[in-house]
Protein backbone atom coordinates (compact mmCIF):
# COMPACT_ATOMS: atom_id res chain seq x y z
CA UNK A 1 0.00 0.00 0.00
CA UNK A 2 1.26 3.47 -0.78
CA UNK A 3 2.73 5.57 1.99
CA UNK A 4 0.42 8.01 3.67
CA UNK A 5 1.08 11.19 5.59
CA UNK A 6 1.36 10.81 9.37
CA UNK A 7 -2.03 11.03 11.02
CA UNK A 8 -2.23 13.32 14.03
CA UNK A 9 -4.64 13.20 16.93
CA UNK A 10 -5.64 16.42 18.65
CA UNK A 11 -7.98 16.62 21.63
CA UNK A 12 -10.64 19.30 21.51
CA UNK A 13 -12.02 21.31 24.39
CA UNK A 14 -15.71 21.08 25.41
CA UNK A 15 -16.58 23.95 23.09
CA UNK A 16 -14.87 22.06 20.23
CA UNK A 17 -12.88 25.13 19.19
CA UNK A 18 -9.38 24.78 20.54
CA UNK A 19 -6.84 21.96 20.72
CA UNK A 20 -5.96 22.82 24.30
CA UNK A 21 -7.66 21.34 27.33
CA UNK A 22 -7.19 21.58 31.06
CA UNK A 23 -7.99 18.62 33.32
CA UNK A 24 -8.32 18.69 37.09
CA UNK A 25 -7.82 15.71 39.37
CA UNK A 26 -7.88 15.43 43.20
CA UNK A 27 -4.42 14.79 44.61
CA UNK A 28 -3.07 13.90 48.05
CA UNK A 29 -3.42 16.62 50.71
CA UNK A 30 -6.60 17.75 49.03
CA UNK A 31 -4.71 19.58 46.33
CA UNK A 32 -6.57 20.23 43.09
CA UNK A 33 -3.98 20.68 40.38
CA UNK A 34 -4.13 21.25 36.69
CA UNK A 35 -2.98 18.81 34.05
CA UNK A 36 -2.27 20.76 30.89
CA UNK A 37 -3.00 18.70 27.84
CA UNK A 38 -2.21 20.36 24.57
CA UNK A 39 -2.76 17.62 22.17
CA UNK A 40 -1.46 15.65 19.33
CA UNK A 41 1.41 13.24 18.60
CA UNK A 42 5.16 12.83 19.66
CA UNK A 43 9.23 12.20 19.62
CA UNK A 44 13.81 12.02 21.19
CA UNK A 45 18.99 11.28 21.92
CA UNK A 46 21.55 13.87 22.49
CA UNK A 47 20.68 17.39 21.48
CA UNK A 48 22.97 18.54 18.76
CA UNK A 49 23.72 15.03 17.54
CA UNK A 50 24.29 15.54 13.84
CA UNK A 51 21.21 14.29 12.03
CA UNK A 52 20.03 12.29 15.07
CA UNK A 53 21.27 8.86 14.00
CA UNK A 54 18.72 6.45 12.53
CA UNK A 55 15.92 9.03 12.57
CA UNK A 56 15.08 8.07 8.96
CA UNK A 57 14.58 4.37 9.71
CA UNK A 58 11.02 3.25 8.80
CA UNK A 59 8.84 1.01 10.92
CA UNK A 60 9.70 -2.67 10.91
CA UNK A 61 13.39 -2.17 10.12
CA UNK A 62 14.61 -1.35 13.62
CA UNK A 63 13.63 -2.33 17.18
CA UNK A 64 11.58 0.05 19.32
CA UNK A 65 14.54 1.26 21.48
CA UNK A 66 16.33 2.50 18.34
CA UNK A 67 13.24 4.40 17.16
CA UNK A 68 12.67 5.77 20.68
CA UNK A 69 16.25 7.06 20.86
CA UNK A 70 15.95 8.77 17.48
CA UNK A 71 12.62 10.32 18.43
CA UNK A 72 13.98 11.59 21.73
CA UNK A 73 16.97 13.07 19.95
CA UNK A 74 14.75 14.97 17.51
CA UNK A 75 12.44 16.26 20.23
CA UNK A 76 15.31 17.41 22.42
CA UNK A 77 17.03 19.07 19.49
CA UNK A 78 13.92 21.18 18.84
CA UNK A 79 13.63 22.04 22.54
CA UNK A 80 17.28 23.02 23.06
CA UNK A 81 17.22 25.20 19.94
CA UNK A 82 14.62 27.27 21.77
CA UNK A 83 16.40 27.33 25.12
CA UNK A 84 14.13 24.69 26.66
CA UNK A 85 15.23 21.90 28.96
CA UNK A 86 16.04 18.51 27.46
CA UNK A 87 13.68 15.70 28.40
CA UNK A 88 14.62 12.39 30.00
CA UNK A 89 12.87 9.23 28.91
CA UNK A 90 10.92 7.61 31.75
CA UNK A 91 9.96 3.94 31.75
CA UNK A 92 6.55 4.46 33.41
CA UNK A 93 5.52 7.16 30.95
CA UNK A 94 6.75 4.90 28.14
CA UNK A 95 4.65 2.06 29.54
CA UNK A 96 1.55 4.27 29.47
CA UNK A 97 2.18 5.35 25.89
CA UNK A 98 3.02 1.90 24.56
CA UNK A 99 -0.05 0.36 26.18
CA UNK A 100 -2.33 2.93 24.57
CA UNK A 101 -0.74 2.45 21.15
CA UNK A 102 -1.25 -1.31 21.34
CA UNK A 103 -4.87 -0.79 22.37
CA UNK A 104 -5.52 1.58 19.45
CA UNK A 105 -3.99 -0.84 16.93
CA UNK A 106 -5.85 -3.81 18.34
CA UNK A 107 -9.25 -2.09 18.58
CA UNK A 108 -8.89 0.05 15.43
CA UNK A 109 -9.39 3.58 16.78
CA UNK A 110 -7.22 6.67 17.03
CA UNK A 111 -7.89 9.01 19.95
CA UNK A 112 -6.54 10.25 23.27
CA UNK A 113 -9.45 8.64 25.10
CA UNK A 114 -9.52 4.85 24.99
CA UNK A 115 -12.56 2.76 24.12
CA UNK A 116 -12.98 2.12 27.85
CA UNK A 117 -13.13 5.87 28.51
CA UNK A 118 -9.64 6.20 30.00
CA UNK A 119 -7.85 9.51 29.40
CA UNK A 120 -4.08 9.73 28.96
CA UNK A 121 -3.81 11.27 32.46
CA UNK A 122 -5.59 8.30 34.01
CA UNK A 123 -3.36 5.91 32.13
CA UNK A 124 -0.28 7.65 33.48
CA UNK A 125 -1.75 7.63 37.00
CA UNK A 126 -2.23 3.86 36.81
CA UNK A 127 1.49 3.34 36.21
CA UNK A 128 2.30 5.00 39.54
CA UNK A 129 4.28 7.80 37.90
CA UNK A 130 2.49 10.52 39.89
CA UNK A 131 2.55 8.66 43.21
CA UNK A 132 3.55 11.05 46.00
CA UNK A 133 3.52 14.11 43.74
CA UNK A 134 1.99 17.33 45.08
CA UNK A 135 2.00 19.07 41.71
CA UNK A 136 1.95 17.50 38.30
CA UNK A 137 1.12 18.14 34.66
CA UNK A 138 0.98 15.96 31.57
CA UNK A 139 0.31 16.08 27.85
CA UNK A 140 0.15 13.59 25.02
CA UNK A 141 0.92 13.56 21.30
CA UNK A 142 -0.18 10.74 18.99
CA UNK A 143 0.61 9.96 15.36
CA UNK A 144 0.84 7.16 12.85
CA UNK A 145 2.34 6.82 9.40
CA UNK A 146 3.15 4.15 6.82
CA UNK A 147 6.25 3.32 4.81
CA UNK A 148 8.76 6.16 4.61
CA UNK A 149 6.34 8.39 6.55
CA UNK A 150 6.60 6.19 9.65
CA UNK A 151 10.15 7.31 10.49
CA UNK A 152 10.88 9.31 13.65
CA UNK A 153 11.90 12.31 11.54
CA UNK A 154 8.66 12.38 9.54
CA UNK A 155 6.53 11.93 12.67
CA UNK A 156 8.30 14.71 14.56
CA UNK A 157 8.10 17.02 11.55
CA UNK A 158 4.35 16.40 11.35
CA UNK A 159 3.99 17.43 14.99
CA UNK A 160 6.02 20.56 14.43
CA UNK A 161 3.78 21.48 11.50
CA UNK A 162 0.66 21.25 13.69
CA UNK A 163 0.23 24.19 16.13
CA UNK A 164 -1.35 22.08 18.88
CA UNK A 165 1.20 19.29 18.71
CA UNK A 166 4.04 21.76 18.45
CA UNK A 167 2.84 23.51 21.63
CA UNK A 168 2.69 20.21 23.45
CA UNK A 169 6.22 19.23 22.44
CA UNK A 170 7.68 22.65 23.27
CA UNK A 171 5.93 23.30 26.58
CA UNK A 172 8.55 24.69 28.97
CA UNK A 173 7.44 22.85 32.11
CA UNK A 174 7.98 19.30 30.85
CA UNK A 175 10.85 17.36 32.42
CA UNK A 176 10.30 13.76 31.27
CA UNK A 177 8.84 11.91 28.31
CA UNK A 178 7.52 8.45 27.55
CA UNK A 179 7.78 7.17 23.98
CA UNK A 180 5.71 4.22 22.81
CA UNK A 181 6.24 3.08 19.21
CA UNK A 182 4.54 -0.05 17.89
CA UNK A 183 4.54 -1.49 14.38
CA UNK A 184 1.08 -1.35 12.83
CA UNK A 185 -1.59 1.34 12.62
CA UNK A 186 -5.19 1.84 13.77
CA UNK A 187 -6.19 1.35 10.12
CA UNK A 188 -4.60 -2.08 9.93
CA UNK A 189 -1.47 -1.19 7.92
CA UNK A 190 1.31 -3.69 8.46
CA UNK A 191 3.97 -1.42 6.96
CA UNK A 192 3.38 1.43 9.38
CA UNK A 193 3.96 2.48 12.96
CA UNK A 194 1.95 4.28 15.62
CA UNK A 195 3.59 6.69 18.07
CA UNK A 196 2.56 8.01 21.48
CA UNK A 197 4.59 10.51 23.44
CA UNK A 198 3.65 11.25 27.04
CA UNK A 199 5.07 14.55 28.40
CA UNK A 200 5.06 15.19 32.12
CA UNK A 201 6.43 16.95 35.19
CA UNK A 202 5.95 16.15 38.88
CA UNK A 203 7.00 17.77 42.15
Amino acid sequence: MASTSPRLAARRSPDDITAKMSLRYPLPAALALVVLAVLGLASPAPAGAVGCALSDVPAGTAPEPVLQHATLCLVNRERTRRGLQRLRQDRLLTKAGRGHVRDMIRKRYFAHTSRSGSSFAKRIFRTGYFRGARRWAAGENLAWGTGSRSTPRKIVRSWLASPGHRRTMLTRKWREIGIGIVQGTPRGHGNGATYATEFAMRR
